[in-house]
């Protein structure tokens, strides 16, 4: 014989009563040997449940209480519960008036919908002429006299069983209620939440099963909750063992006492899918699995008690004290931490007996508390317990350096003695995160990176393409999963938690919607995303206000925009205190030679103990193209420049690059990185627009460009012979004081030199150290363009990602 036990998501009208049907009807036309229990149908115990508290609490029930009977009976005709409902309106009724209810009550009101569902299913099998059976598993299953959480007695029970199911066999199908027992007063009892797993591995015992079918709305165990995390895995095979941790640690598809019954007669468990009759479902047998499981269950509904007191330092038993005034309250502890010496202990216990432990404490430690050895018992209630299953502690540094790169602080950890269990106290609120975030790590699937792109102009435009391009060869690859989840402009911001297509400069149009930066960070906690990185490729100060709050709220850093490193050395401190505090990163190499790996090679020397004595270079791409050629070339220079203007090398009012402020911040942002309290006002720069052509609209100043001509044709013609014209800044003097002296000019140089040799608009920096002497160390390569700037911004975003 097979035991089918059927959950309330696969007994919900439509759908889910008619597939429930076609397996059973399946498997009698196979001429299988089945008895079937049942859970409550739907939502039906946590109706009642809510039935039962307006009642008690003499609110407004009925409307309630007549939808739940319409759902019961909609689409099934002749089918009558009128005892059934008969006994809830009398119960809810007297519990109304009394204002109060005793477990024994709720246990009846509770005991309903199993009927309910058992009745309805035995009469539509009987419609179809199947055998079926209605069985009331209260005349079967005895317990003791506990309300709630009642334990069956064994012995008895079993008579009842093999008695009934020998008056009742054959070909006839046994429809049992789930749940429900009596106690030896014939007093209606449940098994606790969950409990028909428990009935129906209880008749699998007593009968002898070849096999427990538990049909859920899933396709198996998965190693972790799919509803919580969306690329969970199903899991083939299960120890008894394992599957046993897994429901103690609160695996929702078992119940804690499922497995016992099971292992006593070694039955196999296999967990289904009722709407996926083609998947196999996880098998759980005697059989262990060599290579251990590992799998993430959670418990809900719990607090945390914590008892602190430095009195406590060096008193032995302490914790002896608790367990033994909870469990006199049948208080049960499932979670214990404690500091060193007992001075602080923590514990977990259900969430609604809470109110009641701290009382019992505070009474058990009240001398305590009167010599100050107790300064206090708190209760937090709004937390989730994490059990990673099978996790050895060896590795256990993984997942939990991801959390607190996550902004996730476990409020309590714990191992087993065997060191294969460990589960940690979160806050509620951080669930779905904390349990993303280590989904990833212990099974090394790919790592989500979630990024919101702020700017989305040339260089912005051109990262989202290029990310999105490269996406699903990255994840094959590297095992990092870019996601998208939010682009900006200055107006409107387009958010999708499952990332944005390619579709999106349209779908900002269209889709988008007014924000804020801290609508942003909003979305991204509601969403409960992970491995956050928030990318400025805006040129705005005023957005440089958020990283700071980004950086707070678990965003690492990514910019091309070079302000926040040239604004006052006191907002440069404080952005890096918060980013060591928050634990998050600021990587920036575009600021400086777009795509050049300068800043990082810098930041090496630096960080190694070189003494860096000099920096030189053409920092600018826009003017190293406009010198390059002007140099060499027989052109007037407002020709030269028309034509980087027209090639989209300079910004649309040329004057922002010949003013010199770029190539100033960019020189501020080197001497910072070695530790220089450098402010811009120190940069000493040679604009080279002349005074006449330095006010008025670009418009103006673009219908003036001849009026440079004579200016840089002088600078051309005075040059000794073989000399060319470069831009440059310079960082120089005693660089281990606290500032240096920052230049930012037009010189001459040698064409056969290094700064000579460059061509089209290459950057070039020349790096001096105490170690090299006078042979520099040279960075040349593409100073400019979108797509180069857009790809140095992607490389820190990957950077970013491994280190995670």
């Amino acid at each position: 014989m097979k035991i089918l036990k059927f959950g309330g998501r696969s007994l919900a009208n439509g759908k889910g009563i008619r597939a429930v049907i076609d397996i059973i009807e399946e498997k009698v036309k196979k001429g299988e040997r089945i008895a079937v229990v049942l859970s409550a149908r739907g939502s039906t115990t946590d109706e009642l449940e809510e039935i039962l508290e307006k009642a008690v609490n003499n609110e407004s029930y009925q409307e309630q209480l007549d939808a739940f009977k319409e759902y019961q009976t909609a689409d099934f005709l002749g089918i009558d519960f009128s005892q059934e409902f008969d006994t809830l309106d009398k119960l809810f009724e007297g519990v109304s008036l009394l204002g109060d209810y005793s477990k024994r009550i709720k246990d009846q009101v509770l005991s309903q919908g199993e009927v309910i569902s058992a009745k309805l299913i035995t009469h539509i099998l009987k419609e179809k002429n199947i055998n079926a059976h209605f069985a009331d598993s209260r005349s079967l299953i005895v317990t003791d006299g506990q309300f709630g959480d009642a334990l069956p007695l064994d012995k008895l029970s079993k008579e009842n069983v093999v008695s009934h199911f020998e008056k009742y066999n054959g070909t006839t199908v046994n429809i049992v209620t789930g749940f429900i027992a009596s106690n030896t007063k014939n007093e209606t009892t449940t098994l606790g939440r969950n409990g028909s797993n428990y009935t129906a591995s209880l008749l699998a015992n007593y009968l002898d099963a070849e096999e427990l079918q538990n049909f859920t709305h899933v396709n198996g165990i998965y190693t972790a909750n799919p509803d919580l995390v969306p690329n969970a895995k199903k899991i083939e095979k299960l120890s008894f063992t394992e599957a046993n941790e897994l429901a103690y640690f609160g695996a929702n598809i078992l119940h804690a006492k499922t497995i016992i019954p099971l292992i006593e007669k070694n039955i196999p468990l296999r967990i289904l899918n009722t709407f996926d009759h083609k998947n196999e479902g996880t098998l759980i047998t005697s059989e262990v699995n060599e290579k251990g499981i590992k799998s993430l269950s959670v418990l809900e509904n719990v607090a945390l008690i914590n008892l602190e007191g430095r009195g406590l330092l060096g008193k032995v038993g302490v914790d002896a004290r608790i367990f033994k005034a909870l469990a006199h309250k049948n208080i049960n502890v499932s979670i214990i931490s404690q500091g060193s010496s007992e001075r602080g202990i923590g514990f977990v216990v259900e969430a609604d007996k809470a109110k009641e432990a701290k009382t019992i404490l505070e009474q058990e430690f009240e001398s305590d508390f009167y010599k100050r050895d107790v300064s206090g018992i708190t209760i937090e209630k709004e937390v989730s317990v994490i059990s990673i299953i099978g996790q050895d502690l060896s590795n256990f540094h993984k997942p939990y350096n991801a959390l607190i790169k996550n902004q996730v602080i476990p409020l309590l950890f714990n191992n087993t003695v065997t060191g294969k269990n460990v589960s940690l106290v979160v806050q509620k609120k951080q669930l779905h995160r904390a349990l993303n975030v280590i989904h990833g790590e212990i099974f090394e699937i790919s790592k989500k990176i979630n990024i919101a792109i702020f700017g989305h102009g040339l260089v912005g435009g051109t990262l989202v393409d290029q990310i999105l391009k490269s996406a699903e060869q990255i994840e094959k690859r590297k095992k990092i999963n870019l996601n998208i989840f939010a682009v900006a402009n200055s107006r409107k911001a387009l958010l999708n938690k499952n990332g944005v297509s390619e579709q999106w400069e349209s779908d900002i149009v269209e889709k988008g919607v007014s924000y804020t930066v801290d609508d942003i960070i909003q979305y991204a906690d509601e969403h409960h995303l992970e491995n956050l990185i928030a990318i400025d490729n805006t040129a705005s100060q005023g957005f440089t206000d958020s990283y700071v709050r980004l950086v707070a709220h678990g965003f690492d850093l990514v910019s091309s925009n070079k302000v926040a490193n040239t604004l006052s050395f006191d907002f440069y401190k404080k952005l890096r205190i918060s980013l060591e505090e928050n634990q998050k990163q600021y990587l920036y190499e575009t600021n400086v030679g777009a795509g050049l790996p300068l800043i990082d090679t810098i930041k090496l020397l630096h960080l190694s103990g070189e003494n860096i004595t000099r920096i030189k270079g053409v920092f600018s791409g826009s003017l190293s193209y406009l010198f390059n050629t002007f140099s060499i070339e027989d052109r007037p220079f407002s020709q030269v420049l028309q034509e980087a203007i027209d090639k989209g090398f300079t910004e649309p009012d040329p004057r922002e690059d010949l003013c010199g402020n770029d190539v100033g911040r960019k020189l501020l942002i080197l001497a910072r990185e070695l530790d220089l309290s450098n402010e811009f006002e120190d940069v000493v720069i040679h604009n080279l627009i002349p005074e006449q052509l330095r006010a008025g609209e670009a418009k103006e100043f673009l219908e003036k460009l001849s009026e440079l001509d004579e200016v840089f044709q002088k600078i051309k013609e005075d040059q000794e012979a073989d000399h060319v014209l470069r831009y440059i800044g310079d960082l120089w003097g005693d660089l281990s004081q606290e500032k240096g002296n920052l230049d930012v000019k037009l010189v001459s140089v040698p064409q056969s030199s290094a700064l000579g040799q460059v061509k089209g608009s290459d950057s070039i920096f020349e790096i001096y150290t105490e170690s090299y002497g006078d042979q520099p160390i040279v960075i040349q390569g593409a100073g400019a363009g979108a797509a180069v700037t857009a790809r140095g911004v992607f490389g820190d975003v990957l950077r970013l990602a491994e280190k995670g």
